[in-house]
């Protein structure tokens, strides 16, 4: 799973520390304009109310457990990426690439 990105870049950005972002360029896919339109995988919610066969949640509640998270933009100071540090605007950097 591939969650708390999000939750690091509200905590910089409350701070005010600024926050970077550091990924290959196979992670963009510059067909998408934003990330509102990237589909959320949901995984089994067994895989955060249980442990190794044994439930550690209370009895009746379920489990919301999303493969990854997706950070806003405007959280993001810049992207470090093997072909360099992208800058706002976002969209323009990354389509610049491909």
């Amino acid at each position: 799973n591939k969650i708390g990105t999000y939750t690091v870049a509200v905590l910089a950005h409350r701070h005010k520390v600024p926050f970077y972002v550091a990924a290959p360029l196979s992670t963009f896919d510059p067909r998408i304009p934003s990330g509102a339109e990237i589909p959320i995988e949901e995984r089994a919610g067994l895989e955060v109310t249980d442990l190794a066969g044994r439930r550690i949640a209370p009895v009746g509640t379920s489990g919301f457990n999303l493969a990854f998270d997706v950070t806003p933009a405007d959280l993001i100071t810049a992207i470090v990426t093997e072909e360099g540090v992208l800058h706002r605007p976002f969209d323009t950097a990354i389509a610049a690439l491909f």
